[in-house]
Parts: structure tokens; C-alpha cells; sequence
């Protein structure tokens, strides 16, 4: 089973959500911790990978070797692409 680690940035961004957001991205993120390929879209141009949780996307990066997955970045979809390229 996969472990995540929030990087500083997301952590703040994931703390200025509201309660009911933050559950249900937690619980998105608990259930990608088995098979997380299975539940993410990799973005074009890049090593990173996009789980969509209603309008709002986290932006992650998944280490296969050490069962570690990174959440980089959690925002709104029409202004989360737009800091990744």
C-alpha cells in the first residue's frame, strides 16, 4: 500500500478548504492508495498525474519504487493547470 506525503505547498492549499471538501478529497486519496494508476490521469508533458475530486483536481506524483505518492498541488480545475506544465 501506497503512503502520502503532502508537499508544504498543498498542505496550505488543502487546509484553506472547507471541512466537507477536505473529507472528500481525503477519502479520494485513501482509496488511491492500493491501486493508484488506476484512478489518476497523467498529465500531457509531464511526470505528473492529475485525480480529479468533482471541480477541484490534485496534482500528484507517484513513486512506484518506494510506494510513496506526492501531492504537490490541490486547487480549482480552471486555475490548477495553469502553475504546471
Amino acid at each position: 500500500m501506497y503512503s502520502i506525503i503532502f508537499h508544504k505547498n498543498a498542505q496550505n492549499q488543502f487546509n484553506k478548504l472547507n471541512k466537507n471538501l477536505q473529507q472528500r478529497i481525503m477519502s479520494h486519496l485513501e482509496r488511491i492508495k492500493i491501486r493508484p494508476h488506476h484512478f489518476v490521469k497523467k498529465l500531457v508533458g509531464s511526470h505528473l498525474y492529475s485525480l480529479r475530486v468533482g471541480n477541484y483536481r490534485v496534482i500528484l506524483n507517484i513513486q512506484n519504487k518506494v510506494l510513496v505518492i506526492y501531492v504537490f498541488e490541490i486547487g480549482h480545475r480552471k486555475k490548477v493547470y495553469d502553475k504546471n506544465p
